[in-house]
């Protein structure tokens, strides 16, 4: 019986022996693409209501946010990067497509390999206003009353380059549309905004109807991105 039993310990400490060393080792973690997010050129659409508002760093930023938000790559901060770029002296217009030197001197001091650089294709409103004797006013109790639709748009297109080719290796697009800003108004006559100073960081900029176009096509570009850039090495 002593032997039998020691038999069985003998069987009992082998196979918890057997188990701790062939035990399945946790995978290791993926390495993450490290980029940068250039400012956004926007020089082909009007700057009529936003004054002297960069809004392609604004982009860039809610973009960034995404980005790092999400966790599948590796994003470099966004006040080093114009640190660098302030040393090339680079240009607005250089934004949608940088130098070879702008390119190569991110890739040196970051160590990484692709830059995102896009523009601002669309951004802005279409209004129509219905006023009173208009087709589609309306009778009410104080008179004709007009209404009006609003549309707002934005559009954004994005490039992933290759820093040590300047290779554009990927292409996304992002459309936003938001139908906020309709009502109803007395006389057909409604008050526009233009002209008001605004800050693309903040709530009632989120909440408005190109906050959120703009977040609507934020997240699109993004979503196609990161699809994207999974494929590269």
């Amino acid at each position: 019986m002593k032997g039998m039993a020691a038999i069985t310990m003998a069987l009992v400490l082998g196979g918890t022996a057997g188990a701790e060393t062939t035990g399945t080792a946790p995978a290791p973690r993926a390495r993450r693409i490290k980029v940068a997010v250039m400012d956004f050129d926007y020089g082909t659409i009007s700057s009529h209501w936003w004054g002297d508002q960069d809004i392609g760093k604004g982009m860039a930023d809610q973009i960034v946010d995404s980005l790092v938000n999400d966790g599948s790559v590796s994003v470099i901060e966004r006040k080093n990067l114009d640190t660098v770029l302030a040393e090339q002296d680079f240009a607005h217009s250089d934004r949608a497509n940088p130098s070879a030197a702008a390119l190569a001197k991110v890739g040196k001091v970051y160590g990484i390999k692709y830059i995102i650089a896009g523009s601002i294709t669309k951004f802005g409103s279409e209004q129509k206003n219905y006023g009173a004797g208009a087709a589609g006013a309306a009778l009410g109790p104080i008179g004709m009353l007009g209404f009006k639709k609003a549309k707002t748009e934005v559009g954004l297109t994005a490039r992933v380059i290759d820093v040590s080719t300047g290779e554009i290796v990927v292409s996304a697009r992002g459309e936003g549309l938001s139908k906020k800003g309709g009502g109803l108004s007395v006389g057909g006559l409604g008050k526009l905004a233009g002209g008001a100073s605004f800050s693309m960081a903040s709530d009632d900029y989120r909440a408005s109807a190109i906050g959120e176009a703009q977040e609507k096509a934020c997240q699109q570009l993004v979503q196609e991105l990161l699809a994207k850039v999974a494929t590269l090495e």
